[in-house]
């Protein structure tokens, strides 16, 4: 019965209403509010990075409360926390205005959750998709793990982009999810991250992307798996819940203490400083269920790769999870060779949440080094004494960018592994601007300093078979591991296991 129960399949082709995006955003008081900034540069955008947790978070909460015709949202992971709460419960004040709100999520993470979603779609404003669903709902079980067997090829393939798009007219993109872990909530438990707010073209560009999976088959509206939203009064019973469990949150201190910044405010009202550049959206488009098993390369990394072969003085990439591979290494040991200073930030194993990833990496480790790439790798739960909070703030990092010779920058979702290469549908942002370059590697430069994360070396320069080191200074002193640093002994040994067994095209 279980075995069956694990290759029960899931109907796609159930009925749906197509929709679009709202493409008049000069219609709309954001859009009249952000767009005449760009006037002087037509075709081109404006932006401003989100670096600090708390801003992400104010930015998202601001467009919501702003919005007066479209909210298009769509995530990898929709917390069941404080933050995402917050928030949700925003987006449904939203609906009850008349404004109308599409929610797509991965269901990868959703599990025993999507009744908590049905909820919301419960409301003749929001409609609720679930992108390549289980046909095993429920918390992860023996029948999940049969489903997972019996239909790897189709569940491996994850919608991992995300977008927070108000009127058509603003939106945050980049690698955060919905929850306290990306917003700096509780900052020792908190991923490092990065989003940019965007206004202009390559807004209508994001939408075009977001209805580009709205609507494929493979997005599937909430009540096709759960079943008809619950009775009215049932409803109203579970909103009202959710604005109770909301008011405790605007109480707390981590909103007081966004209220005293008027970051929020400033993003309604469309005070927030832009850097006006040319912008490029770049995005994978959806595998339908006939493609399932074909593997094709992302045209974000076949631009990214385009771009870094350009690279004349350096290139700088910085991804929670690096895995290469030995093509990835031709290129950046070319790079190496002919000058360009290579360098990159990426997780130690201490601060990785993903320790198989980690294994894929270390195993490229020592030939990056003997060509001359510079290898960063963050410190775990490292509290910097600057007021800025970036790329070096959290437990671990989530950011992920690639900058190329100070001037064309691309952040994104994407991870560099072969996952986001290869099964994941990822978004990211090309943007040709000096002054974002800076920025970019302005944080890079602080993120990488000794008391923020290891410099990785070889005890022999230039031979890979020589030994590693991990160089730090802790509480002013110079400090050299000689193995990975703050990892226990039983990680270490679990991760070399790893390294030998995990299929490198899964990590």
């Amino acid at each position: 019965m279980l075995i069956i129960a694990g290759c029960a399949t899931l109907r796609f082709d159930v009925p749906r209403v197509p929709s679009q995006a709202f493409d008049q955003p000069l219609l709309t008081p954001l859009g009249q509010r952000y767009w005449p900034r760009l006037a002087s540069a037509p075709g081109e955008s404006g932006f401003r990075l989100l670096v600090s947790g708390p801003e992400a978070f104010a930015a998202r909460r601001a467009l919501a409360a702003a919005a007066q015709r479209t909210l298009d949202l769509q995530y990898y992971i929709v917390a069941h926390d404080s933050t995402t709460t917050l928030l949700l419960d925003t987006v449904l004040d939203a609906a009850r205005r008349g404004v109308r709100v599409r929610l797509l999520v991965d269901d990868l993470n959703v599990g025993s959750r999507d009744s908590e979603l049905a909820v919301l779609a419960g409301h003749p404003n929001v409609a609720v998709r679930l992108y390549n669903p289980a046909s095993q709902r429920g918390v992860f079980g023996l029948p999940q793990l049969l489903d997972w067997l019996g239909d790897s090829d189709r569940l491996n393939r994850r919608l991992h982009a995300k977008l927070w798009i108000a009127d058509g007219a603003v939106a945050v993109t980049g690698g955060r999810n919905l929850g306290d872990a990306y917003f700096d909530v509780a900052p020792d438990r908190a991923f490092a991250d990065l989003d940019v707010l965007a206004a202009g073209p390559a807004v209508a560009e994001m939408s075009r992307s977001f209805d580009l999976y709205w609507n494929s088959p493979w997005a599937v509206p909430i009540a096709a798996i759960v079943g008809p939203p619950p009775a009215p009064a049932d409803l109203e019973q579970a909103w009202a819940g959710l604005d109770r469990s909301a008011e405790r949150f605007r109480d707390s201190d981590y909103i007081r203490a966004l209220r005293q910044t008027a970051f929020g405010a400033q993003v309604r009202s469309g005070e927030v400083p832009l850097v006006v550049a040319p912008a490029q959206v770049l995005y994978d488009p959806p595998v339908e269920a006939r493609d399932e098993g074909a593997e094709t390369a992302s045209s974000i990394f076949t631009a990214m790769r385009q771009a870094a072969e350009t690279a004349r003085h350096e290139l700088l990439l910085v991804s929670p999870y690096l895995v290469p591979g030995e093509r990835g290494v031709a290129l950046l040991c070319g790079l190496a060779r002919r000058g360009v200073r290579v360098r990159i930030l990426t997780n130690s194993l201490a601060s990785t949440d993903v320790p198989l990833v980690h294994a894929g990496y270390a195993r490229y480790r020592p030939q990056m080094l003997a060509c001359g790439v510079e290898l960063h790798e963050l410190r775990p739960g490292v509290a910097s004494p600057r007021t800025r909070i970036g790329l070096f703030s959290g437990a671990s990092l989530h950011s992920k960018a690639v900058v190329v010779d100070g001037e064309l920058v691309f952040i994104g979702s994407m991870n560099l592994d072969p996952r986001s290469r290869h099964l994941n549908s990822e978004l990211a942002l090309r943007i040709d601007s000096r002054t974002l370059g800076r920025q970019m590697t302005t944080l890079f430069d602080d993120a990488t300093t000794l008391d923020q994360a290891y410099r990785v070396g070889l005890d022999e320069p230039g031979d890979a078979k020589a030994a590693l080191h991990w160089d730090a200074v802790v509480d002013g002193r110079p400090i050299r591991y000689t193995d990975e640093p703050l990892a226990s002994a039983w990680r270490r040994w679990f991760v070399r296991l790893l390294g030998r067994l995990a299929p490198e095209d899964l990590l």
